[in-house]
């Protein structure tokens, strides 16, 4: 970090991994405030307090402190357990109110995947919590410059501070923006929200309450998981209704991709997996393969070409791609093995056509970390079919572990893999298998490529090394939002040089705002 004076930032998240994680946000939640503190940023990170949560607190770390806030007027003082973010020295406080800490289940669902009915309040509470850290109201010797809310269970918190004065500036990041936090007008109401907040520049949303637009609408810088992604999301096809939002905040909306953790996702040091390897010693792969193949019960054949899928089985991920191509991908000389859970209907239709054909695909309904990274060390090509992707983790994990992915031209796929052709060969910079459309054959295609690229053992080889040699860290990601939250920290202030800490802040920043007309809500261009 550069010479500047030290900025301290309030990072809120729903789940933080390995805490509470429920997909990307929860191991985001982890890899960025851990980098960001290694850059010098003082950075504080607030999260339910989940019952499974504080279990795991009890069971394997030690909480220093419960400490009393307060809320909105009218509000009961809530409870903050203090304790140290795992495998860091990050201070994470964790938000003990009943809605969070008397249940057990998932973040958003009970333990039958069942949606909380109460998800409006529990995470109107939490925003409450986090705008009430932020406005420095209570005794806990620290107050932010930055708060940095994530996706919609969050995104009240902008909009709340934006009825303040000397308030920290806000960066507000989508991970996805097909989760939207979508309520009722009652709601609204019941939730206690200052009326001036329902209007269609502001939290209302055709007629509904959408806790992701507060975000939209008041953070002072938002941003999402990939340069592609952000571009997509000012189009009809992605934007999920919101696309002339994105459109309007342009000039202080961005996209930044994620990282990985490249000490955990190290084929060299991997102890997950039966071989360790690098690029520099390929051919030490094949023992992954054919363990992989024994593992599940697949001929040990050399031949086939082993394909991989680990990941949430979900419309967004291409099931329906994959179950419409699957007739005929299974004439193909491959073996397909698949990891993970989702939809009902797709668990079950997966594992029809493994009963079915058993000696060419294999399915594990459910997640396992440890299968996850066989699976990736051992297979040859690893299946991306995403009608949208964020961003997109798994994608550099097998690009790591030279598992070629076939990734469908989509959000985050387009900024980390760097499809095949003769001009990305000859510069040594391909690294997977791209494909446009959307069609029933597209993704059929692909894996014929894939096989086609497989026989030709030199080309293969020279991706699989380009893939490997990738730079996914977190550094360059973390340096990006550092820039942004001294862009906006300067702009909040004014111009003027930081004050010490702890101090109000000068003037909010100048937001855009909109006319009085929803017609000047719209794009300027399509």
């Amino acid at each position: 970090m550069d010479c500047e004076a030290r900025i301290n930032v309030l990072f809120a998240s729903s789940e933080v991994a390995p805490l509470a994680k429920t997909g990307g946000l929860g191991d985001v939640s982890f890899e960025l405030p851990k980098t960001l503190a290694n850059m010098g940023v003082d950075i504080r990170i607030v999260m339910p307090a989940y019952l499974d949560t504080l279990e795991l607190i009890q069971k394997k770390y030690k909480h220093t402190a419960t400490k009393t806030i307060h809320l909105r007027k009218g509000a009961k003082p809530i409870s903050l357990i203090e304790t140290t973010l795992p495998q860091t020295n990050i201070t994470l406080w964790l938000v003990n109110a009943s809605g969070f800490s008397d249940r057990h289940g998932g973040p958003y669902s009970d333990p039958q995947g069942v949606i909380w009915p109460d998800n409006a309040q529990r995470f109107g509470l939490f925003c409450d919590a986090i705008t009430a850290i932020a406005l420095g109201h209570n005794a806990l010797d620290w107050q932010p410059d930055i708060v940095h809310c994530n996706d919609w269970h969050t995104g009240l918190v902008p909009a709340q501070l934006s009825l303040h004065e000397d308030t920290p500036a806000t960066v507000f990041t989508v991970h996805n923006i097909s989760y939207q936090g979508l309520f009722s007008y009652e709601t609204f109401l019941n939730l206690g929200l200052d009326h001036s907040l329902w209007r269609f520049d502001a939290l209302e949303f055709h007629n509904q309450l959408s806790f992701i637009k507060g975000g939209l609408m008041f953070a002072d810088w938002v941003n999402t998981v990939s340069p592609q992604y952000a571009k997509e999301l000012t189009r009809p096809e992605f934007g999920h209704g919101l696309e002339d939002v994105f459109c309007f905040r342009k000039k202080s909306f961005n996209g930044i991709s994620n990282g990985i953790d490249l000490n955990e996702w190290n084929p060299a040091t991997d102890p997950t997996i039966k071989q360790k390897f690098s690029a520099h010693s390929l051919e030490k792969k094949k023992n992954n393969t054919c363990d992989l193949q024994k593992q599940f019960n697949l001929a040990q054949d050399s031949s086939c070409c082993v394909l991989g899928w680990v990941g949430r089985l979900t419309e967004q991920k291409g099931v329906d791609s994959l179950l419409n191509n699957l007739a005929n991908i299974i004439k193909l000389p491959i073996q397909l093995i698949l990891l993970g859970s989702g939809d009902k209907q797709y668990e079950e239709a997966l594992s029809v056509w493994a009963k079915r054909y058993p000696e060419k695909i294999a399915v594990q309904i459910g997640y396992d970390e440890i299968h996850a990274h066989q699976i990736i060390a051992g297979a040859h090509f690893f299946l991306m079919p995403s009608v949208f992707e964020p961003c997109g983790l798994t994608q550099m994990y097998s690009q790591r572990y030279g598992a070629i992915p076939i990734a469908r031209r989509v959000g985050g796929l387009v900024d980390t893999v760097v499809n095949i052709n003769a001009s990305t060969l000859s510069k040594r910079s391909a690294t997977g298998i791209v494909y446009k459309g959307s069609g029933k054959n597209s993704l059929l295609l692909a894996i014929k490529s894939a096989i086609k690229l497989k026989k030709n053992t030199t080309d293969y080889q020279a991706v699989q090394v380009n893939a490997m040699g990738k730079d996914f860290s977190w550094q360059h990601s973390a340096q990006q939002y550092i820039d942004i939250y001294r862009k906006i920290d300067r702009s909040k202030r004014g111009g003027n040089p930081p004050k010490n800490h702890g101090t109000n802040i000068a003037a909010p920043v100048n937001r855009p705002r909109l006319k009085s007309s929803r017609a000047e809500f719209a794009c300027s261009s399509g």
